[in-house]
Order: structure tokens, then sequence, then C-alpha cells
């Protein structure tokens, strides 16, 4: 998508999500290093983390559709479907390069399967629901509630797994009871977060185009922001490493 293509409010919601992320994220690790006593396990800072999450993935299923009905132009059969595919694979690949850092850096609770696994996997699957249009709002929805009330009952039973079959199904949001990792992103529910995007994105922007009137901005609030959105994957690979080093700088803090 050029830049005179771009819708400027997703890129400025998407810029707004990485804003969050990065102020949940300082949070998180001045209370990970405990140089300041902050609960982000519950309460308020739990919630500001799943709301995050909830505003990135949403937005994630709206650009597909956006993208998608755009392509289509140009594009069909497994050509379109394999831009997707590959699309997918390589944020995927981007997540098990977090995997190893984490596991680094953090190896008891380092990240196997976190956000930006969920969104390779999730555009990689995209193209088995683009035909399904506004549905997936409550394709979505059943796929949240599976993850909300159903994989809780389940989960027990994942406890007398072997080790593989638990690694295994632990995308699927089925963990023991000890399992710990700093993001946990599993299909069940978020990818129903991404399909009720990939809904609304098909009432929203049919044909990949803007159905509602928007009046514009000022710049001033737009560009910064819209500057996140388009960057936001590159943001997300390096505010991490960034924001440890100022806190190292600032507190005195090691970090090795």
């Amino acid at each position: 998508m050029n830049a005179s293509s771009r819708l400027w409010e997703i890129d400025s919601a998407r810029g707004i999500a990485i804003l969050m992320m990065i102020i949940f994220h300082t949070v998180f690790d001045i209370s990970f290093f405990a140089l300041w006593p902050v609960d982000v396990a519950t309460g308020f800072w739990r919630y500001f983390a799943y709301a995050t999450a909830a505003l990135f993935l949403l937005i994630v299923g709206i650009s597909l559709v956006v993208s998608h009905a755009r392509a289509v132009e140009k594009v069909a059969g497994f050509l379109l479907a394999k831009k997707f595919l590959l699309r997918g694979a390589g944020i995927f690949c981007l997540g098990l390069l977090v995997t190893l850092a984490t596991w680094l850096y953090i190896p008891t609770g380092f990240i196997l399967f976190g956000i930006l696994h969920l969104i390779g996997v999730s555009v990689m699957l995209s193209p088995l629901f683009f035909r399904f249009g506004k549905l997936n709002v409550l394709l979505g929805l059943a796929c949240i509630a599976i993850g909300l009330f159903v994989i809780p009952l389940i989960n027990p039973v994942t406890v007398s797994l072997p080790e593989i079959a638990a690694l295994l199904l632990l995308p699927l949001g089925l963990h023991s009871t000890t399992f710990w990792s700093v993001d946990y992103t599993p299909l069940f529910p978020w990818f129903g977060v991404v399909l009720t995007g990939m809904g609304l994105g098909a009432y929203l922007y049919a044909g990949g185009v803007r159905q509602f009137s928007l009046q514009p901005l000022p710049d001033i609030i737009v560009t910064p922001l819209s500057f996140l959105g388009r960057h936001s994957l590159v943001i997300y690979l390096v505010h991490q490493p960034v924001i440890i080093l100022l806190l190292a700088a600032v507190t005195g803090m090691k970090v090795l």
C-alpha cells in the first residue's frame, strides 16, 4: 500500500496502540527490574495490556481486509493466498527471533507464542476467512468465547500430557498450570479479535475503500501517530531494548 492510498485513521489507530504498548512495557520493566512496586499482573495495568493487544489485533483484522480487497484487483487464486502466506510466515519468523532473544535473556519466562507469532499465524490463516465477510464478527466472538470459557475447562487435562504434546497445544491456549511467559497470546481467544476486525473491516472498508465520512484531524496529531503506525513492526522489535537501556541509564540498574 503506497503512501497516497493509505488510510490515515488506521495508521493513527495503530500509532495509538504503539504508544499504549510502549507505556505498558515501560511500566512492566519497572516492575520486572524491581525499580518501583507496581503490579502489572492484576488490576488497571493488566486490563491496559489487554486493551492494547485487542486494539492491535482489531487493526490487524481490518488491515487484512483492506489489503485483500486491493490485492484482488491484481492477483487471484493461489497467488493471492501465497501473498498472505508469505507475509504471515515472515512475521512468524520475526516472532521466532523474539523467542530466541527472550530465551537468552529471560530463560524462565521466555516468549513461546507471543503477539508476533499470533499475528503471523493469523495472516497465514486469513485466506480461509475472507469469504465470510461480515460474518467474521460472529466467528470472532465464538473464538473469543471458546478461549474464555471452554479452554479453561480443558486446561487441567494438559498437566498429564507429554511435554512435546503440551508444547504443540500451546498456540491454542492449552497449557499446564505452571506455564508462564512474559507474552502469551494464543489463538483462543486472540485470533477471535483478528476475525472480529476482519468482520468490521468488511463493513467499514468494503472494497478497500472507506464506507463512512470522517473529518480529518489536525496534522500535528495525525502525522506523528501515522508515522508510528506505519513503522509499528520495527518499533515493536526495538522498543524493549531501548526502554531497558534508558531505564539503566537513568537508574544505574544492571541489565546483563
